[in-house]
């Protein structure tokens, strides 16, 4: 038998499995389906991708959807349900508890950790910001050096009156 790595066709129908469960890693992805999207038997596949990258497929699958819900209770005010089920786990429990086992903490611990840990502004949406931080382009350069200096500027459309 081939190793893995010396299968550039094998690999790349591995990967090509592997980006699907990247990209939607919500999805149920069992081996069956894995090894039709690989164009491999069930067991082939099985032992090709853990072979190959180091982890069951299954395994992989939840290490991916943890990294999810970490991202997730990092940067938004989404309820912890809300988190297990958009990131495809149909329990909240099996959710718990396996978020428990892969990073050590709850996820309501992950999350007041993280938001601790980062100043207020870094919570800020970068687009939130930008938006905030932006010159306001509809009044003229002039007029902001006025509202600045508080009238010191004089205008300049206007004549001194003697």
């Amino acid at each position: 038998m081939n190793d893995v790595l010396e299968d550039p066709a094998l690999l790349r129908r591995l990967l090509r499995a592997k980006d699907r469960m990247d990209a939607s890693s919500h999805e149920d992805w069992p081996v069956k389906r894995l090894a039709e999207v690989s164009g491999v038997s069930e067991a082939h596949f099985a032992r090709s991708f853990k072979r190959a990258f180091g982890l069951p497929p299954h395994r992989y699958l939840l290490t991916r959807r943890i990294e999810q819900a970490v991202t997730l209770l990092r940067d938004t005010d989404l309820a912890i349900t809300d988190i297990a089920f958009v990131t495809g786990w149909e329990s909240l429990g099996t959710f718990g508890r396996i978020f428990r086992d892969i990073t050590g903490r709850s996820p309501s611990a992950m999350r007041a950790e993280s938001r601790a840990a980062v100043p207020a502004l870094d919570r800020v949406p970068a687009c939130v910001l930008k938006a905030a931080q932006r010159p306001d382009l509809t009044i003229a350069v002039l007029e902001k050096r006025r509202r600045v200096a508080k009238a010191k500027v004089r205008p300049s459309s206007t004549k001194e009156v003697t």
